[in-house]
């Protein structure tokens, strides 16, 4: 048989099918879960896609406003203009709004912390959304809030990896101000770990578009801790936007609502532009640079 020809070339036609047959059969990037960083270039090369990188401490409200932002949009309600037109992570996304919905047993609760794990990248949800005439690809970092401390103190940590490639890759930055904190008995921890954070992002942001999103907005915040944070928050990013977002409806509000300020966040992420916005030049750039390392007020 070995020296037949026409075994021989049977054999390479069988041959060169298995090869094919293996290439055909590649796996599929997503699984309906949370993609990695490795999947981004197969939504990257259909079309452009906008990776919103969220910012904030552990338990400040970063996996309950992406839950809310789903359950919202499941229920058709969106900013004007915007509507639901598809997701790859339908389960990632069940997985965190999940919690936040009435069931059989109980009420809604928040999501469950996210854990740090070993990671060195977030895990990110999609969302494709009808926006006008046209269609809008979105990425959602979910990433634990332990990765934020670390990162804001030392930028090259390595247990803070995942948070220095967020703050790379994103196009869109949130820095999480959590509300409950910082009225509450550890207000002076919550408002360092947050002007640390600031200062941070405030640093690696090249130009990029931030906003400043004041969590749990419908517990009231001291005057003078809230001034603090803005001033912080103008001395290290410059330009930025800042929103104020709740689960719970405002006072006089109508039952099953769309809670408080994310409709306007979400608007805005998705609508704004790619444009730079150039950090403001100081007035005083010896002791400004003093205060935004320091936190030191005049």
């Amino acid at each position: 048989m070995q020296q037949c020809k026409y075994w021989q070339s049977s054999r390479e036609v069988l041959e060169k099918a298995a090869v094919a047959e293996i290439d055909d059969s590649a796996r599929l990037p997503w699984t309906g879960n949370a993609m990695g960083a490795g999947d981004i270039g197969f939504l990257g090369g259909a079309s452009r896609t906008r990776l919103v990188g969220v910012f904030g401490v552990a338990e400040s409200g970063k996996t309950s406003l992406l839950g809310a932002w789903y359950l919202l949009l499941g229920r058709g309600i969106g900013p004007k203009g915007i509507s639901f037109a598809g997701s790859l992570t339908l389960e990632g996304w069940e997985n965190i709004a999940g919690n936040l919905r009435w069931n059989a047993t109980h009420g809604p609760s928040f999501p469950p912390h996210t854990s740090s794990g070993a990671g060195r990248h977030p895990g990110l949800l999609h969302l494709d959304l009808q926006v006008d005439g046209g269609r809008h690809d979105l990425l959602f970092a979910d990433a634990p809030g332990e990765w934020f401390s670390r990162w804001s103190v030392r930028r090259d940590a390595e247990d803070a990896a995942g948070a220095a490639w967020l703050s790379g890759a994103a196009d869109v930055l949130l820095v999480i101000a959590d509300s409950k904190e910082l009225a509450g008995e550890r207000l002076g921890t919550a408002r360092a770990n947050l002007l640390s954070l600031l200062r941070r992002v405030g640093a690696e942001r090249h130009g990029r578009p931030v906003a400043l999103v004041w969590t749990k907005c419908d517990v009231a915040v001291g005057e003078q801790m809230r001034s603090a944070v803005k001033h912080a928050a103008d001395l290290a990013l410059g330009t930025y936007e800042t929103f104020s977002v709740s689960m719970h409806a405002a006072p006089g509000q109508e039952p099953y609502n769309c809670g408080q300020g994310l409709l306007e966040l979400l608007d805005w992420l998705v609508r704004v532009g790619d444009v730079t916005f150039p950090k403001t030049v100081l007035p005083n750039p010896e002791q400004d640079l003093l205060r935004i390392v320091g936190g030191v007020h005049a």
